[in-house]
């Protein structure tokens, strides 16, 4: 099965059915689906990250809110509806903490319901938290396709692009956001060819990444992390597009932990550095990057990570998932809306509403 017939997301059945995602810790070695019929299982997917990426998180807890409310009894009263409700949204915010189109989701979800409190119609109000999460669903496949249209006008013939993480179509609901860019390109006649950081410690570049870009059949060449300076140094790099997990109201931008160091290397070295993201993954409420919740995970994924242990016991490990790239060093963001350019409070304010 290649990755073209099989979608990273995807609701089976009815309104009682499930959500069905690839589990992507098993990639590149194993492609395999797994069923959440619980909430707990959602919960766990997205913590664990069988599910990432901002906006496939985003969708997989708006269908998990539906899932969460399944288990209510036939003859459950309304107010006990209320309270499952706030409880399921509650626990689900709860799994990561960066990512914010997880809370813009859950937060839709929560007013779509509290927009017919009134009618204390039980039934009416879960057939529109499940029509809610299918159209957040639907709109991220062609959100995907507007980002990668507006961005692969920026790109030219023969462009060799770096990019860090994975923001393809794992992450999201179609194919992508930063790598969205480079499909569209490829789908507009041009060549394009992609140098891939391996995004340490988790491997997401190596691991899906280049996986995506392979079933593509795209150019891709894997570098550690660390040679990504040099690569540019000596020549080889036209550009940087990543994806984001938040970005702030003046443009300042958090990505998987590593990119703001391929921000500083691109400004160095002459190298545009683009942000690809939907609008939902803006927070105005952050008037910089100061103010955005910084995940820090388990030790054992730096020193014990893939079952090998690659550090001594009892070793001091810091491992925050991802850093803040300051908005003067990003040469513009893509969004479904077009790009903002240069990327300030101002222009964003144009865009994002």
């Amino acid at each position: 099965m290649t990755y073209q017939n099989i979608e990273t997301l995807s609701w089976i059945g009815d309104q009682h059915g499930w959500l069905r995602m690839i589990d992507q810790t098993l990639l590149p070695t194993e492609l395999c689906e797994i069923d959440c019929r619980e909430v707990e299982t959602v919960w766990e997917a997205i913590k664990k990250l069988r599910v990432r990426g901002a906006p496939a998180i985003g969708i997989a807890a708006a269908y998990g809110v539906c899932i969460g409310l399944q288990t209510l009894p036939p003859n459950t009263d309304f107010k006990a509806f209320q309270k499952r409700l706030n409880d399921v949204v509650d626990y689900l915010a709860s799994s990561r903490p960066t990512a914010v189109n997880l809370f813009w989701a859950l937060n839709r979800m929560k007013a779509k319901a509290e927009s017919l409190y009134e009618t204390e119609n039980i039934t009416e109000i879960s057939n529109a938290l499940f029509t809610e999460a299918k159209v957040i669903h639907e709109e991220d496949r062609r959100i995907c396709r507007s980002i990668g249209k507006f961005g692969q006008e920026l790109l030219r013939d023969g462009d060799t692009f770096l990019t860090h993480c994975n923001a393809g179509g794992l992450a999201t609901a179609d194919y992508g956001t930063a790598l969205a860019v480079f499909f569209a390109a490829t789908e507009a006649g041009k060549k394009i060819n992609v140098y891939a950081d391996e995004t340490r410690p988790l491997l997401q570049g190596a691991r899906l990444t280049a996986w995506e870009l392979l079933q593509r059949g795209i150019d891709v060449t894997l570098i550690c992390d660390s040679m990504a300076a040099m690569v540019m140094k000596q020549g080889k790099i036209n550009g940087v597009v990543v994806g984001a997990d938040r970005i702030a109201a003046n443009g300042d931008t958090a990505n998987k932990v590593g990119t703001y160091s391929v921000a500083i290397s691109a400004k160095t070295h002459g190298a545009p550095f683009y942000v690809a993201a939907p609008v939902s993954t803006f927070d105005l409420t952050l008037p910089n990057g100061n103010g955005i919740p910084i995940e820090e995970r388990d030790p054992e994924e730096i020193c014990n990570s893939f079952g090998k242990r690659t550090a001594p016991q009892g070793v001091k490990v810091y491992n925050p998932a991802f850093d803040v790239t300051p908005a003067e060093l990003i040469s513009a963001i893509i969004t479904e809306h077009g790009v903002i350019s240069p990327v300030n409070q101002e222009n964003i304010a144009k865009i994002v509403q």
